[in-house]
Order: structure tokens, then C-alpha cells, then sequence
């Protein structure tokens, strides 16, 4: 897919982020149908109010989020709604992002890129300071409960160019980071993390 003036890019293992107000819609797109994209969204005006993914499961009571529904912040207020999903629906709420003590406990060696400091990055090319890191919400990400307990992690079951769309219940900012986990299949059984886009209208 040949970017356009209106279609953002998430580097391959990088992170982005972007302003947005009230009303829009952010579609995020699986360019290449299996990488993982962590999403995070934060008050525009009060950058510690974030989309809360503990919060936003017991709004839903649900731990996969649906077409109607609607993410909450950590002050349980209506941060993103869910409104149209050309993928087969499965996304992840649970796993916190990836970081560097993640991948020095999966053996990697020196420094690896990951989630965590690439939602810091994507906030500093903004101006603002690197935030705490909220649990993501994983898009695209594969992770069933398996018998109501166990958890696994399997390559994702989306399409090269499916995607979906979030509308914005307040200004935010909108930040992304495509997954750059190359060590197990979560972004597809060839571990190799792709480029992912995204608009906002």
C-alpha cells in the first residue's frame, strides 16, 4: 500500500502518535494483515487521563471489544468508540505492553526495541513528556483464554488491509506503537514486524 498525504504511517518497531478531536474517526490499518498494533489514547487536556483497559472491561463486560462499544478512561469517562471492524474481531485488552525487561527475559540480547519506549518517542515528537505506560490496547493481537485460564499467543488471524475504526469522545491524543516482538509468533509465525497505517477524519 503506497502511502497517501492522508494516511499515516506506524514504522515497522516504531511508534507514532497524533492529535485528535472530538467527533473524529482514527482508523488504524493492517497494512500487511498480521502485525499487532498497541494503542493508546490520553485526555488532550490532561495528558494523566488515559484510555484504561481495566476500566474499559468492566464498562464493556467484555475482554474483547465489539462494534458499540465504547473504551473508558481511568477516570471512567468515554474516551474512544468502536464503529466499524473489517477484521474477524479478535483484538487483545489484557497483555501490558512490551519492554526491554520483556525481551532480556525471552533472551535477547542488548538493547531491543519495544512498545514501551516507543509510545515515550511517539509523545516527545509532540512535545509532550513520555507518560507512564498504560496497558495497550493490543489491535489485531491474538491472545485466546483457553478453559477460562490459560492465555496463548497466536499469530494474528486479520487480512492485509482490514481494519478498524475508533471514533474520538473528546480531544485526545491518539498513540500507536507497531509491535516490534519478533521472538514469539504474535506478529505472525515469520516474526517479522511490518509497517502499519492509520487516518484521521
Amino acid at each position: 500500500m503506497s502511502p497517501s498525504p492522508d494516511l499515516m504511517i506506524i514504522p515497522a518497531r516504531r511508534g507514532k502518535a497524533a492529535r485528535v478531536r472530538a467527533g473524529q474517526v482514527i482508523r488504524v490499518i493492517n497494512t500487511h494483515g498480521e502485525q499487532v498494533v498497541d494503542t493508546w489514547a490520553f485526555a488532550a487536556d490532561a495528558p494523566g487521563e488515559c484510555m484504561s483497559m481495566e476500566h474499559s472491561r468492566a464498562a464493556m463486560r467484555k475482554i474483547v471489544p465489539e462494534v458499540g462499544d465504547t473504551f473508558v478512561t481511568n477516570r471512567r469517562r468515554p474516551i474512544l468508540e468502536v464503529i466499524e471492524d473489517t477484521t474477524p474481531g479478535v483484538h487483545d485488552t489484557l497483555l501490558a505492553a512490551c519492554d526491554r525487561f520483556r525481551y532480556e527475559q525471552l533472551g535477547a540480547v542488548g538493547y531491543h526495541d519495544n512498545c514501551t519506549d516507543n509510545l515515550a518517542a511517539a509523545m516527545r515528537e509532540l512535545g509532550l513528556p513520555a507518560p507512564e505506560t498504560p496497558a495497550p490496547l493490543n489491535l489485531f493481537m491474538n491472545i485466546p483464554v483457553i478453559d477460562g485460564r490459560r492465555l496463548e499467543f497466536r499469530p494474528p488471524v486479520s487480512r492485509p488491509g482490514q481494519s478498524i475504526a475508533l471514533r474520538a469522545k473528546m480531544d485526545l491524543i491518539i498513540a500507536f506503537s507497531a509491535c516490534p516482538m519478533d521472538i514469539l509468533p504474535i506478529n505472525g509465525a515469520a516474526c517479522k514486524p511490518t509497517e502499519a497505517h492509520f487516518t484521521v477524519v
